[in-house]
């Protein structure tokens, strides 16, 4: 069926024609092959495909002339060229790319090419290429150019370059090849020719050169140099209308191809130098590809489309006019491919479909080829058919195997594509591997692979081994491509499985397990949770022990969850959320994926917070002094708002800006009627609450401002509060200003005195309380009364009168019939009250002064005993001991004083009160307390002279509270309760001792001593005690051993006394005597003996009555001294020369002091001139801290010390004291010595030792040298 496709006038088919063509075209390309990487083939055959094609150029040398034609292919291509219809003879087939051979001369080549490759399997062919030959452009000999014009004028200077095929560059220079430079009033032309649009005088110049660069001939042709001579006129210069140099006339017509550059040119003249401008006359301009260059002058489109097809236009324009050209551009297309057919290789018997479509402007003409022959030239095949850009070759052979060309062309040119169709047969081949182990889990799929290949293609057929019928299980089915697809495995499916190449006894088996399925046993939960709270999803699984691969993921609506410090993934795959949001809220999915298989659970989060703040607030128009107050609710975050807490600030009385709850409304209300004062200015802000909390307040509203008012009400707690006599200051609480209402506020004060002295009430006005009126009275009672007042009047509500009183004064008076009756410690006084006359004001209470006088009569002993001392003399002399002041209510006449001491003389007086003061005090009136039983013994101590004997020691009570008449002594044995309370009286109170006898050693005694008087006992003071027995030496006693010494300590008895004793030790070595320590007492509870040899072994000893109480034996440490050093130190030459060396030290010390004393300067500090008289002064313990070694001496004279205060001390690194003695000497004038030395002094701090000798405190080693009282005291 042939279709006859009618074309518009663009060469276009009909879109209805063309979709009725593909509705009516045969089934697509079928049966095409391609041969598997992995399938094995040696040698096998490959038809050409050609690499390199030729291109159209001009020649300008013989040189030049290169032809490309390269192909691949199996066996290697040959190749051959046809010009202008007729096959060249090559000498070299094996390489297509053609040269000329320099003997033929350039014009010969000129002609259509076209190059053929050829092998075994069929010939690809080149689209023909056009070989233009010329000579090298040269330029005719010129005369040199020469023109004038006057200024102002427009100017073309021609450059007129030889004629090429392949047109030139235009390069206008000077002599110096510097371009000429261009601008919208010189520019170069599409021609070459430089036009001016309008002459200035420096335009003038000799040598404006033309070049024209043949970039294909590599060519540069320079022309004679131009002078331009531009002459001034007298002429003034007026404007100019433009004028277009080029184009010429109204309208031009361009036709150009789809791809190819295309240029349209405007070049005007004038004065001024004209503007140019382009638009689309049928569009918009900025749709194209077209853009402005050469300063306007030339719009360009750098590769034509179909939309540029059109009318463009160019406007010239200046201050004088203007001028249009317009351009018609026609956009037709060479042949270009839309679609292409496929080199492939098929198999015997298949159907082959190539499709080639090719578009262009006009129409192509669709041609074909076999191997480089036209298809009308071939023999006809009815297996072949030919329409239009398609070939449909049936039941191929491989006698079919060629390269096909299809060619496109039209009236601009051609296009051609090779195609070959490949016929192959290839032997069977199983590509997949055999023995291959699938694993599936329970009610999965699972696909076991035979890929097979060859060309016829292959058949295949799987067996099982207990399944005979194995494409009759509905769960079996056979893929084309050879694969066994089996569909919910079961335990029964697992075995071997083969499957054969039909024909060959080619053959692969496949080994098929079924493991358990992965189950998901806990998976992710619906959680609810509140906003920064953590969560935790679970995603508890069961996998088939031999899947060791696994994959926990996590999906939050259904994106991949990463790893990060908000998501945690554990080992177990749960799931844990740090800190979530409001953004974490949504579907969570936990998957398990396993090689074989996955599973998948889905959870959700719900994040619940306070809602976010109410948004839009808005107010209404003011009402009855009320607005109403509307807003919009802001989100819940899944919790509904349960309600609204709406808060207000006055903003124009009140500097601190707090806000204040104004009401709360339900959470469904979105409004809320506010009641305002005047003169105000509000913002109003709202809360949302829900279960969570509350959210951040909302944005404040706009500022809402009230209009003026008169006050609406008066102050608040009218009130006087004088304090001076003579005034009444009038007080009240003063009105926040937010009640003003208005401008101008003040208060309006009245007062009247008050007694019914008539209607006439004084005013005043002030800003703030208080008010004072002055010559009001003592406490005179007043009416007062307080309205709030502004600029527009009083305030609607009447000013209610209020009583006060004018200041106070300190009373007058003092109580009257003033009475007191004592009852042992306690005291009524009773009074009458003071007259309102005589107060001067408000009365607040009474003062009781109470004063303390000791009597005579009993005073010596309290004095002993206190030491309070009075005066000379006996009789009522008093001594202020005690005072007292007892505040009363106003009410009372009479007031009970407890706690009075007994046996006393007390003084009492009463005042007045009021709040300026107190008044005179009343005549002092004395009484007397009665005599009571006296307190306790103020101490209690004992003694024990023997074991039987125990002595009492007690002082008289603190309190005697009467005349002390005695003491009474009671004790018992406190083991036995049965023992009857043994009693002592003492008649005489000066008695304060007494021995007891006859005591029972074993026991302990309850002491109890009582104090008596007239009214009988005291309370006791009681103590516990027992007689001490016989002290002993001790027996249990602990030993540490020093280097030279040996820490001794027991624990000494409770009851026992004091006991002297000594300590005798004998050092066990040749020549050792016994030595007696000093005297030691038993209640010290340690000794340390010192004077030891270090290393040496010592026996010690106590004696009692003659017998060895206590033995032990005991080594010093350290190392043992040698018989040599021994002997050595006692050499009597050698203590001479120590002693020698000693006073001679002495001598140097004396000296020392002799030199200080009389003003030398020494490495001591001295002391500061005129504080110690020259005269022989004592010095101090520590001033031996202040002199030093000879060497130190000499060291600090070399550079003189600042002086000290006289306290100051400087220790000293070898001072005297360092000796191990405590020094007191003092000095004549002269230096001698005066006083005497003091015994061994204290240990030095640091030493002391406070219990027995131990590693971490050692003994103190002996002095290593004599004290420096036995040095002195020894024999010259």
């Amino acid at each position: 069926m042939c279709l006859s496709l009618q074309l518009d006038r663009r060469g276009r088919s009909c879109p209805a024609l063309l979709l009725l063509l593909l509705l009516s075209s045969p089934p697509p390309t079928q049966g095409a092959i391609s041969i598997p990487k992995d399938y094995k083939v040696q040698n096998m055959m490959q038809p050409p495909v050609l690499t390199e094609l030729p291109e159209s150029y001009t020649a300008f040398t013989v040189e030049d002339i290169s032809l490309a034609c390269e192909a691949t292919g199996i066996p290697t291509p040959r190749f051959r060229w046809v010009k202008d219809g007729e096959e060249l003879l090559l000498e070299d087939q094996s390489s297509g790319t053609f040269t000329a051979n320099g003997q033929e001369p350039l014009s010969s080549y000129q002609g259509n090419y076209r190059c053929y490759a050829s092998n075994t399997l069929g010939t690809a062919m080149t689209h023909t290429v056009q070989l233009i030959t010329e000579a090298t452009p040269t330029l005719p000999k010129q005369r040199r150019g020469r023109k004038t014009a006057i200024e102002g004028a427009s100017i073309i200077l021609h450059c007129n370059p030889p004629h090429s095929s392949t047109p030139p560059r235009i390069h206008w220079m000077d002599r110096k090849l510097n371009h000429i430079g261009q601008s919208e009033r010189v520019t170069t032309g599409l021609d070459g020719n430089l036009y001016f649009a309008n002459l200035l005088r420096e335009d003038s110049r000799d040598d404006y050169t033309c070049n024209a660069h043949y970039i294909g001939a590599r060519t540069i042709l320079p022309k004679e140099p131009i002078s331009l001579l531009v002459t001034h006129s007298n002429e003034v210069l007026g404007s100019r209308k433009p004028h277009l140099l080029r184009p010429s006339g109204q309208h031009s017509s361009r036709m150009a191809l789809r791809g190819h550059i295309l240029l349209l040119e405007c070049i005007p003249q004038g004065l001024p130098t004209p503007m140019v401008q382009w638009r689309k006359k049928d569009g918009d301009l900025a749709d194209t590809g077209a853009r402005e260059e050469n300063y306007g002058r030339w719009l360009r489109f750098d590769s034509l489309t179909q939309e540029d097809d059109g009318e463009y236009e160019c406007v010239c324009s200046n201050t004088a006019g203007s001028e249009k050209h317009s351009y018609t551009v026609t956009v037709e297309a060479a042949p270009y491919w839309v679609k292409q057919p496929q080199s492939l290789q098929y198999s015997p018997g298949e159907t082959v479909r190539l499709d080639c479509q090719a578009e262009g402007i006009p129409t192509p003409n669709i041609t074909w080829s076999i191997n480089g022959v036209p298809i009308t030239a071939v023999d006809p095949e009815p297996r072949r058919r030919v329409w239009g850009g398609v070939l449909i070759l049936r039941d191929v052979e491989y006698a079919d195997t060629a390269i096909y060309q299809c060619e496109a062309s039209n009236t601009h040119g051609s296009i051609i594509i090779n195609t070959y169709i490949y016929v192959i047969e290839l032997p069977p081949q199983v590509l997949s591997s055999d023995g291959v182990v699938y694993w599936v889990t329970e009610g999965g799929q699972i696909s076991l692979h035979c890929d097979t290949f060859g060309s016829p293609r292959p058949h295949i057929s799987w067996e099982s081994e207990g399944m005979e019928l194995l494409l009759s299980d509905p769960r079996v089915s056979l893929l084309t491509n050879g694969t066994l697809e089996l569909t919910n495995a079961s335990r029964e499916d697992a075995g071997t499985y083969t499957c054969s190449l039909t024909h060959t006894n080619i053959s692969i088996t496949a080994h098929l397990e079924v493991l358990n399925r992965t189950v998901m046993l806990i998976g992710p939960q619906s959680e609810r949770l509140i906003r920064g709270s953590e969560c935790s999803l679970d995603c508890l699984f069961y996998k088939d022990p031999q899947l060791t691969d696994i994959q926990v993921v996590w999906r939050k609506d259904g994106r991949k969850i990463m790893e990060t410090d908000k998501y945690t993934t554990f080992e177990n795959g749960t799931l844990r959320v740090r800190s979530v949001q409001s953004e974490d809220g949504g579907l969570y999915s936990c998957e398990v994926i396993t090689r074989l298989d996955k599973v998948e659970a889905r959870g959700s989060i719900t994040v619940v917070a306070p809602p976010d703040p109410p948004r839009a607030l808005s107010l209404s128009e003011l009402q009855d002094n009320t607005v109403t107050l509307s807003w919009t609710p802001g989100h819940t975050h899944n919790s509904p708002t349960t309600e609204f807490v709406v808060e207000g600030r006055e903003e124009q009385h009140s500097d601190e800006g707090r806000w204040e709850e104004k009401a709360r409304v339900s959470g469904d209300v979105g409004h809320l009627e506010l009641r305002v004062l005047p003169f105000s200015t509000y913002r109003f802000r709202v809360t949302g609450v829900n279960e969570l909390g509350r959210s951040v307040p909302s944005e404040p509203s706009d500022s809402y401002s009230t209009s003026p008012a008169v006050p609406g009400r008066n102050p608040d707690k009218v009130r006087s509060e004088s304090t001076d006599p003579g005034t009444l200051l009038i007080m009240w609480d003063e009105m926040p200003p937010r009640e003003y209402n208005g401008p101008g506020f003040q208060y309006k004060v009245s007062w009247r005195q008050a007694g019914g002295r008539g209607p006439h009430w004084s005013h005043a006005y002030t800003p703030r309380p208080p008010m004072l009126v002055n010559d009001s009275g003592v406490f005179t009672p007043w009416e007062i009364k307080v309205q709030a007042v502004n600029s527009l009047g009083e305030a609607r509500e009447l000013a209610v009168a209020h009583k006060g009183h004018s200041g106070e004064d300190v009373p007058l008076g003092y109580p009257t019939r003033l009475k007191v009756q004592v009852q042992n410690s306690t005291a009524r006084v009773s009074w009458e009250a003071i007259s309102t006359e005589q107060t001067r004001g408000l009365l607040t209470g009474y003062r009781i002064y109470l004063t303390w006088i000791k009597h005579g009569r009993h005073r010596r002993a309290l004095e002993r005993r206190e030491g309070v001392w009075g005066g000379r003399g006996g009789g009522q002399e008093r001594v202020l001991e005690d005072r007292r002041v007892l505040e009363v209510n106003a009410s009372k006449t009479e007031e009970d004083i407890p706690g009075l001491k007994l046996y006393s003389l007390y003084e009492l007086s009463i005042t007045a009160v009021n709040s300026k003061g107190e008044g005179p005090h009343t005549p002092t009136q004395s009484f007397n307390t009665p005599e009571g039983a006296p307190g306790p013994p103020s101490s209690l101590q004992f003694e024990s002279p023997s074991e039987t004997e125990l002595s009492l020691h007690w002082r008289p009570p603190l309190q005697p509270n009467g005349i002390l008449t005695g003491y009474l002594l009671e004790y018992h044995p406190l083991e036995s309760q049965e023992s009857p309370q043994q009693m002592e009286f003492f008649d005489d109170p000066s008695v304060t001792h007494f021995l007891l006898k006859g005591l029972d050693p074993h026991r302990h005694y309850l002491f109890s001593v009582f104090a008596r008087t007239a009214a009988g006992r005291g309370l006791p003071l009681q103590l516990e005690g027992a007689t001490l027995l016989d002290g002993a030496p001790p027996s249990n006693i602990s030993m540490v051993a020093g280097d030279t010494s040996v820490n001794l300590s027991w624990v000494p008895g409770d009851r026992q006394r004091n006991h002297a004793f000594h300590f005798l030790y004998l050092r066990k070595t040749a020549g050792g005597e016994w030595e007696e320590s000093e005297q030691v007492n038993s209640t010290q509870g340690s000794y340390l003996l010192m004077g030891l040899q270090p290393g040496t072994q010592y026996r010690l000893l106590i004696t009692h009555d003659n017998h060895t109480h206590w033995e032990d034996e005991i080594q010093t440490a350290g190392p043992e001294l040698s018989e040599v050093l021994e002997g050595f130190a006692t050499q009597g030459w050698f203590i001479g020369l120590i002693s020698a060396l000693v006073l001679l030290v002495l001598l140097l010390l004396v000296l020392c002091f002799i030199k200080r004393s009389r003003g030398g300067k020494y490495a001591v500090k001295d002391k500061e001139e005129g504080q110690l008289d020259s005269e022989a002064r004592p010095m101090k313990d520590e001033a031996f801290g202040e002199y030093r070694s000879l060497e130190s001496d000499v060291d600090e004279k070399r550079s003189a010390s600042p002086s000290l205060g006289a306290d100051s001390k400087l220790p000293s690194d070898d001072s005297l004291a360092e000796y191990g003695d405590s020094v007191d000497i003092q000095f004549n004038e002269d230096g001698s010595f005066i006083g005497q030395y003091s015994g061994r002094g204290p240990v030095p701090h640091g030493n002391e030792s406070s219990g027995p000798a131990s590693p971490e405190n050692p003994a103190p080693p002996p002095p290593l040298a004599p004290s420096l009282s036995a040095i002195l005291n020894m024999p010259t």
